[in-house]
């Protein structure tokens, strides 16, 4: 599709055209597309929930990809070892899959509940939060390389960070999980659990990308909350154009569908000047900007 309005698709609901949106209907048509795009140097990028993206107002370039076939969302529990091991593609839903393992009893994901996204996106931002992250059951990730050619990964020889997966292959195309057995009552109790807390804490009703900076590290390496750092500078309830600082969670930036991305970035950019102004930390953004202007997108 020409010109599609994905900015639309996103949590913020904002947002430009990217000149080329594409749904692959098979890993091959995929891994020949990404060659494809390879060899003419055209940019190539992958929409997954977008739930932590905010699309610039004048568009991206090149291709973008929607993972959203049926056969980018397919799964499987193997049963017959001593553990369970999940095979999941990168473009089956988190919510959806969790509620998969609740229904079978398979624990091991329930740090997720509550985080809109791919697996594949998950995995990407090594997803998670005070609960624990993506990667901590995570076995085994498959990508296709930059010129369309398989390549698979164990967990140790790839490095996980906050917020980071060190992988520079253009896509993740599945991925094995460790489970493990438990009661589908308590893991479903659990799951809502979970999900209640950011509920009552996150502004999940609202247009927003979910937590706007990642949480920056002090002088002793320990990691401080953004979103207290935000507060404490006075910065609940600030506004640029239609973007504004929650009320409910300072490290979130909801919108309304007369905002621009523009407002949203200016937004973000003075939240950085004036929280570095008052305590001296550099706030890094945790939200994902597609720009045609690469100073944009950094």
């Amino acid at each position: 599709k020409l010109d599609a309005n994905i900015g639309a698709s996103t949590y913020f609901k904002i947002g430009g055209q990217a000149d080329v949106l594409v749904h692959p209907r098979s890993a091959d048509s995929l891994s020949l597309l990404l060659q494809r795009c390879h060899n003419a140097e055209m940019p190539f990028r992958v929409l997954g929930r977008g739930a932590n993206l905010l699309v610039d107002d004048k568009g991206v370039d090149g291709v973008v990809v929607k993972l959203d076939h049926p056969c980018f969302n397919q799964f499987r529990f193997n049963t017959e070892g001593p553990e369970i091991e999940l095979h999941v593609m990168a473009g089956k839903d988190v919510a959806a899959l969790l509620m998969e393992c609740a229904r079978c009893g398979h624990g091991g994901l329930a740090a997720m509940a509550g985080i809109p996204s791919t697996i594949g996106g998950a995995i990407r931002m090594n997803a998670g939060g005070v609960y624990g992250c993506i990667s901590d059951s995570l076995r085994t990730i498959t990508c296709l390389k930059d010129r369309g050619e398989l390549a698979t990964y164990d967990k140790d020889s790839i490095a996980f960070g906050y917020r980071e997966c060190r992988v520079s292959d253009p896509i993740i195309l599945s991925a094995t999980f460790e489970l493990f057995e438990c009661d589908p009552v308590s893991l479903r109790d659990r799951i809502k659990e979970i999900f209640a807390w950011k509920t009552s804490r996150q502004p999940l009703a609202d247009s927003s990308a979910g937590c706007t900076f990642k949480n920056p590290t002090d002088e002793d390496g320990q990691r401080k909350s953004a979103g207290k750092l935000i507060d404490e500078t006075g910065l609940k309830g600030h506004m640029v154009g239609g973007a504004t600082v929650s009320d409910l969670h300072a490290n979130f930036i909801v919108t309304t569908p007369t905002t621009t991305a523009r407002d949203v970035l200016t937004l973000m950019d003075d939240v950085i000047e004036r929280v570095l102004d008052s305590t001296g930390i550099v706030l890094q953004r945790e939200v994902v900007v597609w720009s045609r202007d690469p100073e944009v997108q950094r």
